[in-house]
């Protein structure tokens, strides 16, 4: 017998195999399919694929919204900013030149960062089998 917790938030049967977070969290963070972790995730540079063309798991049910652009400010908001106060306290450069250096380097790693960290965000919700991904509708 299966608990309501189990129920509510999973939404499994008992017999479904276990889904790993941390491996589906970093296939998709690899900008792979978090089942099988050899397919493609992305069809363009944000646009998840359907389906998985390796496995055929549909990938349609994800609902990343806005929680990759969030956490792409705090990564990369707390490095840029550290790394700015070490380069203004030591000064190793004028006060122009450290403020244009950490606005190129702010630009360049969020838009490295965004695409893995939306992988990692379809990946979790893959694990946790939410919004469909458990086949039961939201």
């Amino acid at each position: 017998m299966q608990s309501f917790s189990e129920t509510a938030v999973y939404g499994t049967e008992g017999d479904d195999p276990e889904r790993s977070l941390l491996q589906a969290a970093r296939r998709g963070f690899a900008k792979t399919c978090p089942a099988c972790g050899k397919g493609a995730l992305f069809n363009g540079f944000l646009k998840v694929r359907p389906n998985c063309e390796r496995c055929g798991e549909e990938l349609h049910h994800h609902r990343a919204d806005d929680l990759p652009a969030y956490l792409n400010i705090l990564v990369v908001g707390h490095v840029v900013l550290g790394a700015m106060m070490v380069l203004m306290t030591w000064e190793f450069f004028g006060m122009w030149t450290t403020m244009f250096i950490t606005m190129a380097v702010s630009v360049i790693a969020a838009g490295v960062l965004m695409q893995p960290l939306k992988g990692m965000v379809v990946g979790t919700q893959w694990a946790l089998r939410m919004h469909g991904f458990g086949g039961h509708d939201d």
